[in-house]
């Protein structure tokens, strides 16, 4: 049986690891895209096809890269990748604000552009963007620009529907507070306050957002397309 190609955006998050980790155990070629923390890929990098974009590149450096992947059928790709700079609405300038919409949303979309042409060629593919539950509450005190960007990853073209016929499925996924190194980047966050709002009255796992990244993009999923799911323990 031919193995399934991925491609992982972000793939040195919490999230990407383990994601990784899940899909080598049920036999996918995974190309695990990174920008600087190449370390935690280490222990995998036997195992994975490694690539290297950093998105605050020129456009120019940016498209020669995304070149030499194009071409390659991926069966499923995920956009993992969560750039935080702690700026609040009070404190962002149009600089940082266009650094997280590029490096969040930008780029993720025109790699996105690229590749879903030979998914609906191969009339088999699946996408998904991830969002945070942040966009629900017009971001924390210190993520605004991550948040807009995220709230930017919400927008899906209408061309899904196009997509559908070919067996090619988009979906959104808003995830919650999550027990990920993420967090600890954001300034002045109190985290046993913010767990108290979750209905549930606790982080999600990253275990617990990669059964749900494996089931949208197997073959388990014929129907799911052109929405945004939360998991955000009731948020």
């Amino acid at each position: 049986m031919k193995k399934k190609k991925i491609l992982i955006l972000g793939a040195s998050s919490d999230i990407g690891v383990q994601l990784i980790k899940k899909l080598l155990q049920n036999n996918w070629i995974v190309y695990a895209h990174y920008n600087k923390s190449k370390k935690v890929l280490n222990n995998l990098k036997n195992q994975i096809k490694l690539i290297n974009i950093n998105f605050l590149n020129s456009n120019i450096q940016i498209k020669k890269q995304i070149k030499k992947i194009q071409a390659i059928h991926f069966d499923a790709y995920i956009n993992l990748v969560g750039f935080i700079d702690n700026k609040s609405f009070e404190n962002f300038d149009i600089d940082n604000l266009m650094k997280s919409l590029k490096v969040n949303s930008i780029v993720p979309l025109y790699i996105l552009k690229k590749i879903v042409k030979n998914m609906i060629k191969k009339r088999k593919g699946r996408i998904i963007q991830s969002s945070s539950i942040g966009v629900k509450f017009g971001g924390g005190s210190n993520t605004f620009n991550y948040s807009l960007s995220k709230h930017v990853n919400e927008f899906i073209p209408r061309d899904y529907k196009k997509w559908a016929k070919n067996n090619v499925l988009f979906n959104v996924l808003r995830i919650g507070v999550t027990n990920t190194k993420i967090h600890k980047k954001i300034n002045k966050k109190n985290l046993k306050k913010r767990i108290s709002l979750i209905p549930i009255n606790r982080m999600a796992e990253s275990k617990e957002i990669v059964e749900l990244i494996n089931f949208l993009i197997s073959d388990k999923n014929t129907y799911i397309t052109g929405q945004t799911i939360n998991i955000s323990g009731g948020e």
